[in-house]
Parts: C-alpha cells; sequence; structure tokens
C-alpha cells in the first residue's frame, strides 16, 4: 500500500526536514506507521510510541536498525503523547551551536510538524 492511499492530500510526509523522526500512534492506525517505516531511509534515526489496547498483543515491526519501536500499554496508562513528550525532554539536545530538528508525526491530529531545539 502508498502512503498517499492512507493520508488524506492535505498531509504530506516529509521527514528529510528533521533529523530524527519521531512518531506517536495508536494501535488502530497500525497499517499507516508500518507503511510509513517503509519509506524511512536506512540511516533514519528515531522513535515510535505505539498505544495499544488489552488483547491486542504487540508484534514486531520493521524499522531502520537505528529506529527505536516502543508498544505502550494504554489500559495501564501509558500514553504516547507522554512517551514522546518525555523522549523530546530527554533525546533533544540544547546545543547552542547547532539546531536539532524533529520530524513529529502524531496519528491522533494526523499532522506532522518539525519540532527544533532553539
Amino acid at each position: 500500500m502508498m502512503l498517499s492511499d492512507l493520508l488524506p492530500a492535505t498531509i504530506s510526509w516529509n521527514p528529510d526536514s528533521g533529523d530524527v523522526v519521531l512518531l506517536a500512534a495508536r494501535a488502530d492506525d497500525l497499517e499507516l506507521v508500518e507503511t510509513v517505516l517503509q519509506t524511512l531511509p536506512p540511516r533514519s534515526r528515531g522513535q515510535v510510541f505505539l498505544e495499544s489496547r488489552a488483547g491486542a498483543a504487540p508484534r514486531e515491526l520493521r524499522a531502520p536498525g537505528r529506529v527505536c519501536v516502543t508498544w505502550l500499554d494504554a489500559d495501564r496508562g501509558q500514553s504516547s503523547v507522554r512517551a514522546a513528550e518525555a523522549w523530546l525532554a530527554e533525546m533533544l539536545p540544547t546545543d547552542a551551536a547547532r539546531t536539532h530538528r524533529v520530524y513529529a508525526w502524531f496519528t491522533g491530529d494526523r499532522a506532522a510538524r518539525v519540532l527544533t531545539s532553539d
């Protein structure tokens, strides 16, 4: 399946505008996340957070070697948004000599954003 088949025409996927990719999604958007992961270059870096519900067994996703996929149990209060916020706080450096860019996409609002450290 093509990414354009899954995303509305108003949404573009352009992770090249960031140094690192961050995805936060619900398990019902798994097909979309899998398709997005297939579009990433092999040297991509980043994090994917996926929320699952009771009875939904997490499964292994194919992602570039430097992209970590973490499943969260929404029934236990684990939230992809909170996980993404914590990841950004820890991983986005505040190096004054360079602006760091994270291409972040959250499936709940079907919107992509570029976040910078400046």
